[in-house]
């Protein structure tokens, strides 16, 4: 694999490492499967493309996508806690909703931005050779900004009643704990950090697409499950860490697959790729798990 095929991949995987983080926050820290993601994804990017396009600043533009993305967040939650519609088809009725509502934030199925300013582009210059260096640069810093953020956050007292929410709501509420405010904020929470992952991913690739969201959720679960199978912690602060470690692992992997030439795959075997992978990452904690339960049986 060559370095510009290793640094694309690095440059991904920082992005969609955002999204794991947003993940992270619905599936395992509120228990809510959402599949949100899949709109609010392409939302954060639309809403970014054509704030760009008309001249905006790319720093207030990512800014929006977030706040676009925590209202979409925020509907699923309320859909559910206000209307008791079940978790996962509030989430898909969001979902779907999305499509056309990011066709009409876009206006028409793409909007390019080659020639626009981004947030790399004080950095680069014009020398466009530094953008490969500089893109992941920025990338590592705000994915690093935000896993700081959320570990203050879920340290404070509103982040720890969200988190025993999750655990357990009747015990919460037991406590006085309002669990539909705390599910309300952690959507929200969840979703502006997908968004803006879409938000910087238009500024990477040039513009944004009705279709770039597709599979979205499926690349942040596998982030968290490679992340939780590789180091596995009840620390929420290694947690996020290895969330952050998942995604960049799986789109390394998603590129030195797609490179070798002895497997003979290619740019359209995208799609199966990233199916065994995903495959791959729900299976490893069940072997890990018999592994170890075998060493424990058979003492040396």
């Amino acid at each position: 694999m060559s370095l510009i095929s290793l640094m694309g991949a690095l440059e991904i995987g920082l992005i969609f490492a955002l999204v794991a983080l947003g993940v992270l926050i619905s599936f395992r820290i509120l228990n809510f499967p959402d599949l949100t993601a899949d709109g609010s994804f392409p939302l954060g990017g639309a809403v970014a493309a054509i704030m760009i396009a008309g001249g905006q600043s790319p720093w207030l533009a990512c800014a929006a996508a977030m706040l676009a993305g925590a209202a979409a967040g925020w509907v699923t939650a309320w859909l559910n806690v206000r209307l008791n519609i079940l978790q996962l088809l509030a989430s898909i009725l969001v979902m779907i909703a999305l499509y056309s509502i990011n066709l009409r934030v876009m206006g028409a199925p793409n909007v390019a931005l080659i020639g626009s300013p981004t947030v790399f582009s004080p950095l680069i210059g014009e020398v466009s050779e530094r953008a490969m260096w500089v893109q992941p640069g920025v990338l590592a810093a705000i994915v690093v900004a935000a896993k700081l953020l959320l570990d203050a956050y879920f340290a404070s007292q509103s982040g720890l009643a969200m988190r025993a929410t999750g655990a357990n709501p009747r015990m919460a509420r037991a406590q006085g704990i309002s669990t539909n405010r705390a599910i309300l904020t952690g959507m929200a929470l969840s979703n502006a950090l997908i968004a803006l992952g879409g938000a910087l991913y238009v500024q990477t690739q040039g513009g944004a697409d009705i279709s770039m969201g597709v599979g979205t959720i499926v690349v942040g679960l596998a982030a968290v499950i490679i992340g939780e199978t590789l180091i596995p912690s009840r620390s929420l602060w290694v947690i996020t860490l290895a969330t952050v470690l998942g995604a960049i692992l799986y789109r390394l992997f998603i590129a030195l697959a797609l490179s070798a030439d002895f497997i003979g795959l290619q740019a359209q075997d995208l799609n199966l790729v990233t199916a065994v992978l995903v495959g791959l990452a729900l299976v490893l904690p069940t072997l890990k798990a018999k592994l170890r339960k075998t060493v424990k049986g058979n003492p040396a």
